[in-house]
């Protein structure tokens, strides 16, 4: 069903844009007709909603990835700056749910460690929608924040930092099969305002993979045994992406090249003070409206992104041709 439903997507968008497109006629045709204000500031509205709908719909012939058709997890920590970071990480996942409602998508909190003054340690999420690992793993990396600290009384300025992570949901467990003797799984009492039940039984869950060291944990849902499967999806999940890397260093190996590998890296730095500006890293793309970018206005860094990972494909592909 699942395959299904991401075959049908693209199609069933394509659809509904022609819809759209036949309504905005209708509605200019009255705007014209009629002269009334409110017909016409309808119709801008449609044709801005339908502008960005082809830009997404655009966006998806740069995704040829195994997984980019896949749901996402995202995962932010809150790093080097204390509470600065912690404010910080929370103002990233209000700027990333903020862009998962521009896209239509569905946000699901999978687990959430409030700090101890202000902000978030830590929020695990799932975003449910078309394309959704796709778009959003150009967002993976550190996130750098420079401003004016409302928490420092001198008024001096800070430097933060927050990491996100991305991974693809992997539906199939034959995919990244885990057998119970490579897990340890411990229960406990859920953290933070949860209510009641979550605070009274044992229901949050972390899941101890022992080849590896990965630890994954769940506390969000009221049953043991939901926050049990959710924490073994995103398990999956971490083992998929460290297969992956240790296939692009043992690749990187073999040539006896030293490539990037942007895993963790930092990707774009935030501006607050002295000066308003956002740059992402890899691909120098910058905008001054850092207020647009913190409400969710992400499409322009993705699009940069996908559009410098195809064409640094293409380099790699002609690069590796037999006779180049």
């Amino acid at each position: 069903m699942h395959a299904l439903r991401r075959l049908k997507t693209p199609i069933d968008e394509l659809v509904a844009l022609e819809h759209s497109a036949e309504d905005v006629g209708v509605l200019l045709e009255l705007a014209e007709e009629t002269s009334e204000a409110s017909v016409s500031e309808e119709a801008q509205q449609l044709i801005g909603e339908l502008e960005r709908r082809m830009e997404t719909l655009d966006l998806s012939v740069l995704l040829s990835g195994p997984y980019d058709s896949h749901d996402a997890i995202l995962s932010i920590h809150s790093g080097a700056g204390g509470v600065d970071a912690m404010d910080w990480a929370q103002m990233l996942y209000r700027m990333y749910t903020r862009y998962c409602e521009r896209q239509g998508y569905q946000v699901e909190v999978l687990d959430f460690l409030p700090g101890e003054e202000a902000g978030i340690k830590s929020v695990t999420f799932q975003i449910t929608g078309a394309m959704g690992y796709g778009f959003l793993k150009a967002e993976r990396g550190v996130h750098r924040l420079v401003r004016m600290s409302p928490f420092d009384a001198s008024g001096r300025r800070h430097t933060s930092f927050a990491s996100l992570d991305v991974l693809p949901v992997i539906e199939s467990e034959e995919e990244v099969p885990i057998a119970p003797e490579e897990i340890r799984i411990d229960t406990y009492r859920s953290s933070g305002a949860g209510g009641q039940h979550v605070n009274k039984t044992e229901s949050a869950v972390r899941i101890t993979h022992l080849a590896t060291g990965i630890v994954v944990a769940c506390q969000n849902e009221r049953s043991q045994h939901s926050n049990r499967e959710t924490a073994m999806r995103i398990l999956r999940a971490k083992l998929l992406e460290k297969k992956e890397r240790d296939q692009l260093e043992e690749m990187s190996r073999l040539r006896g090249v030293q490539q990037e590998i942007s895993w963790g890296s930092q990707i774009r730095s935030y501006v607050f003070q002295p000066f308003t500006m956002v740059k992402d890293h890899r691909t120098n793309y910058e905008t001054g409206d850092v207020q647009a970018v913190m409400d969710g206005e992400l499409a322009p860094f993705i699009r940069a992104y996908l559009e410098y990972e195809a064409q640094r494909q293409s380099a790699h592909e002609l690069d590796s041709a037999p006779g180049s």
